[in-house]
């Protein structure tokens, strides 16, 4: 029994290690160019954004779940005001493009869903395991391909949308003061 119990801390902190090491990106930091494929099984480039929208990119547990499809709706229902403000919203999880296309049409959700398999740009962006799942965050990337803002709330899936929007809409107008 005690082996165990040494052989099970010495794997946590070796796993703890491991984790801590992984860069959390955030406000200020550039985002690197990556493809996924989308709920249509289209390629979808971030590099072809950068330069012409602003990103919303918001990294989600779980297709169906409480409170990913409240979060996910709540995008839906202001994705009008994200789109006249030269944003793109880009949901991102591990599940399969068919999925995400099942979760798309059963909300009726207008933006894009990325297939991530094995989480490799969930990892990119450092989004952190909450409860043995994978982290929620939202990041809102400028369209010189810049984090600007970081959003970190594994409970409250609405505010996601709430925070972003607010965040772009600063942007927009800040962008007009200087013209």
């Amino acid at each position: 029994m005690k082996i165990f119990a040494l052989l099970s801390l010495f794997v946590l902190s070796i796993c703890h290690r491991c984790y801590s090491q992984q860069k959390h990106l955030g406000p200020g930091d550039s985002i690197s160019n990556f493809s996924l494929q989308d709920q249509d099984n289209n390629t979808f480039h971030s590099a072809d954004h950068v330069g012409k929208n602003i990103m919303v990119i918001y990294f989600y547990p779980k297709d169906e779940s409480a409170v990913c499809t409240k979060e996910a709706c709540s995008f839906r229902d202001s994705f009008t005001e994200f789109t006249k403000a030269g944003a793109i919203v880009i949901g991102i999880n591990q599940a399969s493009v068919e999925t995400h296309k099942k979760f798309q049409q059963h909300h009726n959700l207008p933006f894009i869903l990325l297939s991530d398999p094995g989480n490799k740009i969930l990892k990119q962006f450092g989004v952190k395991n909450k409860f043995f799942v994978t982290g929620r965050e939202t990041f809102v990337v400028d369209k010189t391909g810049k984090i600007v803002f970081r959003f970190d709330s594994f409970t409250r899936g609405k505010e996601h949308q709430e925070e972003a929007l607010k965040v772009i809409k600063s942007l927009v107008m800040s962008h007009f003061e200087k013209n």
